[in-house]
C-alpha cells in the first residue's frame, strides 16, 4: 500500500524532525501533541544542560525548513539546556515553519489500532488504515493514517523507587516527599530542598546531574545534606568515561561527581536497594533490602532511576518487543546495558525499528525502551531512515548518515582529568566480577591490584541509621 499520510505522536524534536522529513518527501504528516505547546516533555526539564552541543541536536530537514523561515542556527559548539532546545529550535520549528499547520495540541493519544481490526484478525489487515483515538479535554477525537511513528518519549513514565521495578512499600503514601526525574533544585524547587537532608536514588546521568546541582545548592545553604543511594556495589562504574568521553559535557559529570564523593560533599551508600519507605510529619526513613540492611533518614527523596515506555496505547497493534528492554528485538543487543558498558550505539533506523505491524514504528527515546544513554542525534537518524522507508526509498533508509562520538565509558580512571587514561578499558568486565572493566578484571585475576579505573570507591554497607 502506498504511504501518503503519517500520524506522528509527540511534537518534541524527534517528532517534528519526522514531520519535516515527511514534508520533504511529499508525504502528509499530522503531529499529535498531548501538551499545550511543542516540546511539552522537554519543558519539564528545561533547566537541564544537554550532553551534546548544538552540532548534534539539529535535524537536517528541520534545519532546511527553519532557514526558509529566517532562522539562524545557534553556535554549533555551544551546549544548550532543555529550555534552549525548546526556545531556539523546537518552538520556532513548530510555530514559524510550514509545520505550524501540521501540529494538533492538547491531543493525548489514548489508542492506536487498525480500522475494523483488533490484534487477532489477520486477513486484509495490512491494507487497513491506522486509527488513532486522542483526548482533548473531555472530547475524544479520531484520526486515520497510512502509517504511524510513535515519538511520545518516556518522560511521563518514570520508574518507581523499588529495586525490583515495582514501587517500594510505602512509596505512594509518601508521595508528598518524593519527586521523580530531575527537579529544578537550583531554581523553582530550591525552597523545597535548601537546608534539607536529601537522598538521591539512582546511578545514571539524571541522578548524577541532580547530585551535582544539589552540591551547588549546598554551597549557598551549607546545612543541606546529600546522600547518594546507589544500587550497585562498585560506585566508580557510575562515573563514566571522564576525560575520554568525546561528549565532554557528559564526561565532565563523571569527573565532578567522583570529586564530590572523594571530598565527602556527597555521602554514598552502595548496594542500596530500596525496599520500604516510612513517612511521618518530620522525615522519611528509607530502608534497603535485608541483604544490605541499610537505613537512610532524610527529609526528601529524589528518584532518578530512569524511565520506561508507556505501551498501553499500543495494545491492539502487533508490536514485537524484547522481553527485558521493551525495545525491538533487533535493537536490543545494540543497547543492552547488561552487555554494553563501553562504546557507542551505532546509528540505526527502519530496519532495526520495524515491528510485525507494517507501517508502524517507535522512534526517539521510547524506541530504547528501558535502556539509557539515548542521544538526540540518534533519534533524528532514526526518523530520517523510517520516513525514507515509508516513502519507498529503501536505499536511503539503509544508508547511515550519522557519525556519533565515542562515549569513552570505562575508558578512564575516575577522579579528575589528571588521572584520566584512555587505555584501561578493553570492554566491560565479566558478569559477577568485582572489576570496572576487562583490563581491571584481568589484572585482579593475576593477583595484581587492578588497572586503576576502580580506584575511587566508598563504603559498601552502612547498617546503622544515617
Amino acid at each position: 500500500m502506498a504511504i501518503k499520510t503519517i500520524a506522528i505522536i509527540g511534537a518534541g524534536p524527534v517528532g517534528l524532525a519526522a514531520a519535516a522529513q515527511a514534508l520533504e518527501r511529499g508525504l502528509s504528516p499530522v503531529v499529535l501533541e498531548q501538551g499545550p505547546a511543542a516540546g511539552h516533555a522537554i519543558r519539564q526539564w528545561a533547566h537541564v544542560p544537554m550532553f551534546s552541543p548544538w552540532a548534534f541536536n539539529v535535524d537536517g530537514a528541520a534545519e532546511r525548513l527553519l532557514v526558509k523561515a529566517g532562522w539562524t542556527r545557534p553556535d554549533p559548539d555551544r551546549y544548550p539546556t532543555g529550555g534552549d532546545i525548546v526556545s531556539d529550535y523546537v518552538a520556532p520549528l513548530a510555530e514559524k515553519t510550514t509545520l505550524r499547520e501540521r501540529v494538533r495540541y492538547n491531543a493525548e493519544v489514548i489508542s492506536v489500532s487498525r480500522v475494523g481490526f483488533d490484534k487477532v484478525k489477520s486477513a486484509g489487515r495490512d491494507a487497513a488504515l491506522f486509527l488513532l483515538r486522542y483526548r482533548n479535554g473531555e472530547t475524544i477525537s479520531k484520526l486515520t493514517a497510512d502509517a504511524v511513528i510513535d515519538t511520545s518519549g518516556t518522560w511521563f513514565s518514570p520508574n518507581p523507587a523499588g529495586s525490583g521495578g515495582v514501587p517500594a512499600s510505602g512509596e505512594s503514601e509518601a508521595a508528598k516527599r518524593i519527586s521523580y526525574g530531575m527537579p529544578d533544585v537550583l531554581g523553582q524547587a530550591r525552597p523545597r530542598y535548601a537546608g534539607k537532608r536529601i537522598a538521591v536514588l539512582g546511578g545514571g546521568h539524571s541522578a548524577i546531574g541532580t547530585l551535582i546541582a544539589l552540591a551547588e545548592l549546598q554551597e549557598a545553604s551549607p546545612s543541606t545534606e546529600i546522600t547518594w543511594l546507589y544500587r550497585g556495589t562498585i560506585l566508580s562504574k557510575a562515573f563514566g568515561g571522564g576525560a575520554a568521553d568525546q561528549l565532554s559535557a557528559r564526561g565532565e559529570l563523571g569527573l565532578q561527581i567522583a570529586d564530590l564523593v572523594e571530598r565527602g560533599r556527597i555521602r554514598a551508600l552502595t548496594g542500596f536497594r530500596l525496599e520500604r519507605v516510612e513517612a511521618d510529619e518530620a522525615e522519611l526513613r528509607l530502608a534497603s533490602d535485608e541483604e544490605s540492611n541499610q537505613i537512610a533518614t532524610v527529609d526528601e527523596l529524589i528518584v532518578a532511576t530512569g524511565f520506561r515506555p508507556d505501551l498501553s496505547l499500543l495494545r491492539e497493534l502487533r508490536v514485537e518487543l524484547d522481553p527485558a528492554l521493551e525495545c525491538t528485538p533487533t535493537l536490543a543487543p545494540l543497547i543492552d546495558p547488561n552487555i554494553h558498558s563501553c562504546g557507542t550505539v551505532r546509528p540505526h533506523g527502519a530496519a532495526e525499528l520495524a515491528h510485525p505491524e507494517p507501517g508502524f514504528y517507535i522512534a526517539g527515546m521510547k524506541a530504547y525502551g528501558r535502556a539509557p544513554t539515548f542521544l538526540l542525534a540518534t533519534g533524528h537518524e532514526q526518523v530520517r531512515s523510517i520516513v525514507a522507508e515509508l516513502a519507498g526509498d529503501h536505499v536511503a533508509a539503509r544508508r547511515v548518515e550519522l557519525v556519533l562520538p565515542e562515549t569513552g565509558v570505562c575508558s578512564s580512571t575516575p577522579g579528575g582529568p589528571s588521572q584520566a587514561k584512555t587505555s584501561c578499558c578493553g570492554g566491560p568486565a565479566p558478569v559477577a566480577v568485582d572489576a570496572c572493566c576487562a583490563e581491571d578484571a584481568k589484572a585482579k585475576a593475576a593477583g595484581e591490584a587492578g588497572c586503576g579505573c576502580g580506584s575511587v570507591q566508598r563504603e559498601t554497607r552502612e547498617p546503622a541509621e544515617v
